[in-house]
């Protein structure tokens, strides 16, 4: 793709950097055949090309973001299919986060019940103890959410009819590896996912403990950062990433610590995010910008550790068939594609594959709030693709997948690690009658 900036317009890092993202585009159209947007929508804007074209002028041109890339840019799941998809090799996922940024720059572009939502979603949900609240109100709400706007109705809708007491395991505290110790990680308990479902980081450290893994969970090591970081909120979430550096920084050797061979991570939104912290502090402080890198290259998920230290045989009769749902964080953003399913399989269970597993469910972070029609369009089509599978039960690796398609299916789903928990001498899921 050509462009035309000026000399000076290229002085600034951010348009340097778009400038070698877009001389990368040959307009070839690939990205198009699979972009959940542009297949629901058939509109070229609502594809990864169009919406590069709308970034390039921005650019080009200065000023504030024309309307037409804020509405396009926000019906953009970031689901990176396109860069699984792109022969070119065009970094749109960064292309897009800056654009983001840049919008954010301008919050005039919004009105003002959007701008409070935003932030209002960014601040809630990076706290467990404001999402707890948030959830209680929401389930309050539950007997009038017909009457209530789209986005609220949708908030209310996904929010689960009982919430789980917090696990003792989300405490700062090191579980000892059962027999040789394999390998010694910090785990990122998380923010949604420690409030939604605690089977899931129960299921993570009796699995990896099982498997010779020393956990050590940090304090402070909670929220990564990705819900502010994809609304442009890059501020706050490099804040909340520098928490989490510094708290696995600690445990390192060069940080004083016992040394990591690993920080371990099984949510792959969480995971796509700490393995680009790297890119995200580039230009900081040489310190932090050392640290983000080396937490960056410590970052696995949970199934690469398994896979690297041998999952155990199946302690108990297994064949049960099982739909797995690859995350588009996992598949596109960490380019993870089979390695779930071989584990799943090694461990006994019939791994059925979905027609249009690239496709985005309609999770995507807040996605699913704050587009709940397209969200909704997806998650219909995901779960009937998953369905016709005929499966036992439905598998993902990420905690907004399992929310998102859970609220579509009556076929229980659940995490990968809990099936492997469960294979390998673990209980059996709660949702599967345990």
């Amino acid at each position: 793709m050509q462009t035309r900036f000026t000399p000076a317009q290229l002085t600034d890092p951010v348009i340097r950097e778009a400038d070698a993202i877009l001389r990368k585009c040959v307009h070839c159209g690939f990205c198009t055949a699979t972009c959940p947007t542009f297949v629901l929508r058939g509109d070229e804007l609502d594809s990864p090309r169009g919406r590069i074209y709308l970034i390039k002028e921005m650019y080009e041109r200065g000023g504030p973001p024309p309307a037409a890339l804020v509405k396009h840019l926000d019906r953009c799941l970031s689901c990176l299919s396109c860069m699984t998809t792109c022969p070119s090799g065009v970094d749109y996922m960064h292309l897009v986060d800056s654009a983001r940024q840049r919008i954010e720059q301008h919050p005039e572009l919004r009105p003002a019940g959007d701008r409070a939502l935003r932030r209002l979603l960014a601040w809630v949900m990076s706290s467990r103890s404001r999402f707890r609240l948030a959830l209680r109100m929401a389930r309050l709400t539950a007997p009038f959410h017909g009457l209530l706007p789209a986005r609220l109705r949708a908030m209310v809708e996904l929010a689960p009819a009982r919430l789980p007491e917090p696990s003792p395991a989300l405490r700062p505290q090191v579980f000892a590896a059962e027999g040789p110790r394999a390998a010694r990680v910090a785990l990122l308990t998380g923010c949604v996912q420690a409030v939604i479902d605690t089977e899931i980081i129960e299921s993570t450290v009796r699995l990896l403990t099982r498997h010779g893994v020393e956990v050590v969970v940090s304090a402070q090591a909670e929220c990564c950062g990705a819900l502010s970081y994809h609304m442009g909120q890059v501020d706050s979430a490099k804040a909340k990433a520098k928490t989490v550096i510094d708290a696995w920084w600690r445990e390192t050797g060069e940080g004083g610590g016992a040394g990591l061979d690993a920080v371990v991570i099984n949510t792959s939104g969480c995971g796509s995010m700490v393995k680009d912290y790297g890119h995200l502090f580039r230009d900081d402080e040489p310190a932090l910008a050392h640290r983000a890198q080396m937490v960056a290259a410590l970052a696995q998920d949970v199934t690469e550790l398994i896979e690297k230290v041998g999952l155990k045989p199946a302690a108990i009769p297994t064949g049960q068939r099982v739909a797995y749902h690859s995350a588009c964080s996992l598949q596109h953003g960490q380019r993870i594609r089979s390695l779930p399913q071989a584990l799943l399989r090694k461990a006994g269970f019939e791994v059925r594959e979905a027609a249009e597993g690239h496709l985005c469910c309609g999770s995507a972070g807040t996605y699913n709030l704050l587009q709940p029609e397209l969200s909704s369009l997806l998650k219909a089509r995901k779960a009937a693709n998953l369905e016709a599978t005929e499966p036992d039960m439905i598998a993902a690796g990420n905690i907004g997948c399992l929310v998102q398609i859970g609220s579509g299916t009556d076929t229980p789903v659940v995490h990968t690690v809990q099936l492997l928990d469960w294979a390998t001498g673990g209980p059996k899921p709660e949702c599967l009658g345990g």
